[in-house]
């Protein structure tokens, strides 16, 4: 790997207040097990991911009665998904400003307290813009558990076991698309869709607890400026090219205005001293690679979380009960994958690892292109399987990579950048497709087999989605090979 034309001291890890010195480290080069702080770093972040990425997907399977109990139409309704999913990836730049300003631990506290109140509004709101606007402020506090937890996680645990730790806390990202809508069907059955954001509260007091009793208190750091421009520009371009992908009313006056201020925040991204992401990371080889292919696996992973349910509903008029339990083929190829992602990343290196899933998930979206109306379920149920299996053995692989061929001292840098990828991929791929099905529902008639024919083409446009990220996760796999990590 080309080292960077800075002096060699700079490279050196700024140490971490909110971590406790290892008492004793290990010979360089050789493995260890996890020490106690990581362990319980671990179980802080595993806690709080759990409850960001959940509420991200719980959602999917209440978008029909949202959409009848709110009187929205269900392209309106969508955007509690996406408003969540933008305003997360919007915040993600600053959680390392924060984590340096306020101390890593006050920053973790302070936004799943700000999850949490969000959630208590949500459960309050009386129509759907309101409903839209607290998930807004709700995803601005989920987005900053993650990032912070990886921060404090990735040097507690050194590049060694950086894919043991990581493929642990990848537990909630890949498991969250699974389990959430049947966690929400089960509330909607037992109680009303305002369940979905109460059942929050006894989550975030715990993660709140477990904060301040296993993470040390840390102190305040001095941090550079905060570029707001930068955070203003970046920001509004998101929101803008989601929009306008979505194909809501002015959608090419959005999609100019995006790309316009996208150009912008990289030129001065480029320029200033202290930017807001340092996008001159995407100029190593890997750790593009690993961004582009992060990005549409995850395009992938929510988006087809998204139709599943909805398909489900619509087409087979199944409740929001038998929904979530027809969806949990799914959650059993994710959790085995997951358990081995870590294993094979070590062996096989994480850019052959991601390949092999993005490949399994390539060919599982196959069948769904081919969905109809009486489609037998154990057909549906193996492609969930395989799919499940191909997005948990690729997500956190291909993450991961992009960290190991990092310094240290860059982590803090990139961990922010690849988290907006994975947001910003999932909050476009649910408006995309979520536009293609309701201009497909709104042409079809009311038959099961016409509205299934919406289902097969926006699936159809997953699967090429899916095509993306296995060319990524093969450009990923050749520039691991050729850059070796530090």
């Amino acid at each position: 790997m080309t080292a960077p034309n800075i002096p060699a001291a700079a490279t050196a890890p700024d140490p971490d207040p909110d971590q406790a010195p290892d008492p004793d480290p290990a010979p360089a080069g050789t493995r260890r097990g996890l020490g106690p702080e990581v362990r319980k770093a671990a179980a802080v972040v595993i806690v709080g991911a759990t409850m960001s990425f959940l509420d991200s997907t719980i959602v999917n399977v209440a978008l029909d009665a949202l959409s009848t109990d709110l009187s929205a139409p269900l392209a309106t309704v969508q955007w509690v998904v996406t408003a969540y999913l933008l305003a997360v990836a919007a915040v993600i730049p600053v959680s390392g400003w924060a984590a340096r300003r306020l101390g890593a631990r006050r920053t973790y506290v302070w936004a799943v307290v700000v999850f949490t109140l969000a959630s208590a509004l949500c459960a309050l709101a009386a129509n759907a813009p309101q409903l839209i606007a607290f998930r807004a402020l709700q995803g601005l506090g989920g987005g900053l558990i993650m990032p912070v937890g990886q921060m404090i996680l990735a040097r507690a645990a050194g590049p060694k076991n950086m894919s043991r730790v990581m493929a642990t806390v990848g537990v909630p990202i890949v498991l969250a698309p699974v389990f959430g809508p049947f966690a929400g069907g089960l509330l909607l059955h037992h109680a009303d869709w305002r369940w979905i954001f109460l059942v929050n509260l006894p989550v975030g007091a715990a993660a709140v607890a477990c904060a301040l009793l296993l993470l040390e208190p840390g102190s305040r750091e001095a941090a550079a400026p905060l570029d707001v421009p930068g955070l203003v520009a970046v920001s509004t371009a998101m929101a803008a090219l989601t929009y306008g992908l979505g194909g809501g009313a002015g959608a090419p006056f959005a999609l100019g205005a995006g790309a316009v201020l996208l150009v912008l925040f990289v030129l001065r991204s480029l320029r200033t001293a202290h930017p807001l992401l340092d996008v001159r990371l995407y100029r190593r080889p890997v750790f593009r690679a690993a961004s582009v292919t992060t990005f549409l696996l995850s395009t992938g992973m929510y988006g087809g979380m998204v139709v599943m349910p909805l398909y489900f509903q619509d087409v087979r008029q199944a409740d929001p009960v038998t929904t979530a339990v027809l969806l949990v083929p799914s959650s059993i190829g994710a959790a085995a994958a997951t358990w081995l992602s870590g294993r094979a990343a070590e062996r096989w290196g994480g850019g052959r690892t991601a390949l092999a899933g993005a490949v399994l998930s390539l060919v599982a979206s196959v069948p769904f292109v081919l969905l109809r109306a009486d489609t037998p379920y154990a057909v549906i149920g193996a492609a969930m399987t395989l799919s499940g299996f191909g997005v948990g053995l690729s997500v956190m692989p291909a993450m991961t990579t992009a960290f190991r061929t990092l310094e240290p001292a860059k982590i803090g840098d990139a961990a922010p950048q690849l988290a907006v990828l994975q947001r910003l991929g999932g909050s476009i791929a649910t408006a995309v497709l979520v536009a293609v099905l309701q201009s497909g529902l709104d042409s079809a008639d009311a038959t099961a087999p016409a509205r299934a024919d919406a289902f097969a083409v926006t699936f159809a446009w997953s699967l090429a989605l899916s095509a993306a990220a296995a060319l990524a996760a093969v450009r990923l796999a050749r520039a691991q090979r050729e850059e070796p990590a530090c």
